[in-house]
């Protein structure tokens, strides 16, 4: 490619391009979504409980975030105590055939946190994430699929708070 710059012929290659393109994205700040930037103390995180659907997402979001979940509280920075854990769905509206509408979707964490050496961090400490969808009769094998992709968008948002308030507390301690 060539590029008249201030009277002069410039040849540009397509290396050069890219990584004009990839600094300046990088100067305004962009990252990858999902992408989160963990304080030394959450790269290496220790969850103790929890289903597998949940930590699943954690560790899935820990490793696009360069942190890992450990085999053991002494090797970990902070550990995440899940005491409780619960996914609910209850019926909305019914139709006037007396079959069901609408859904929602309740998803209910109680945690605490502690940091080396079993100090505690943070208390006992509920998350809640609720999600309603609407029930197509005529569409039965797809609203199934629906179903669950906004569970595991729920342990997804579930898992973001849960680091973001993570990162509070440990900010909060270290003032």
């Amino acid at each position: 490619m060539t590029v008249n710059f201030m009277g002069r012929k410039c040849v540009l290659t397509k290396k050069s391009v890219i990584f004009a393109v990839a600094l300046l994205l990088s100067a305004c700040g962009y990252h990858l979504r999902g992408a989160l930037v963990l304080p030394e103390g959450m790269k290496n995180i220790y969850v103790q409980g929890g289903s597998a659907q949940f930590r699943d997402q954690f560790s899935k979001t820990l490793k696009s975030s360069s942190g890992n979940i450990v085999d053991s509280p002494e090797n970990a920075g902070i550990t995440i105590n899940i005491v409780g854990e619960d996914m609910n769905r209850r019926v909305l509206s019914l139709s006037s055939r007396g079959r069901s509408n609408e859904f929602e979707l309740y998803y209910r964490l109680q945690y605490e946190l502690l940091k080396a050496g079993n100090a505690k961090v943070l208390e006992r400490q509920p998350l809640e994430v609720r999600r309603e969808y609407f029930n197509d009769q005529q569409d039965i094998m797809a609203k199934d699929n629906e179903e669950a992709v906004i569970r595991n968008e729920m342990y997804q948002q579930a898992v973001l708070t849960l680091i973001n308030r993570i990162q509070v507390v440990l900010q909060a301690n270290a003032k």
